[in-house]
């Protein structure tokens, strides 16, 4: 019954659609030397040794360095396919927040947030016009027999 009463308010739309234009995949960047050695994990750590191959960028050692030609397009950083960046929402308090930018941000209900409490957060959520990425997990409800 919700979503049908859901599905009766049109949606709000984005202020811009911006095109996001993703640069060249890359492999994520891994440690040197942790597919060798079990005390050295995979998260990145700067070399820092005098000698270092990885440090010095030399051709052929397959371990590529972080730097800022990798980031992204300000415009477009974090920015969601649907147009809208995103800001978790754990109550209905926190829908206060995105009233005056609903056009710019979407609401996503956290992990953790009960049945009840979810439900309360997209009632609220529909009548401030705010969307949510998430609005109808975990809102199906059981007919008694």
């Amino acid at each position: 019954m919700l979503c049908i009463e859901l599905r009766r308010f049109k949606m709000v739309q984005p202020l811009k659609k911006v095109k996001n234009v993703n640069k060249r995949k890359h492999n994520s960047f891994k440690r040197h030397q942790s597919d060798r050695k079990i005390a050295v994990s995979e998260s990145w750590r700067r070399p820092k040794g005098i000698d270092s191959r990885v440090r010095r960028k030399f051709k052929g050692c397959g371990i590529i360095m972080p730097n800022i030609g990798y980031g992204t397009n300000k415009k477009t950083r974090h920015v969601l396919p649907n147009g809208f960046k995103k800001i978790v929402v754990s109550n209905v308090k926190d829908l206060e927040l995105l009233m005056m930018h609903n056009r710019r941000y979407c609401g996503e209900v956290a992990h953790n947030v009960s049945t009840l409490k979810r439900k309360a957060i997209v009632e609220r959520a529909a009548e401030l016009n705010i969307r949510l990425t998430n609005g109808h997990a975990r809102l199906r409800t059981q007919e008694d027999e």
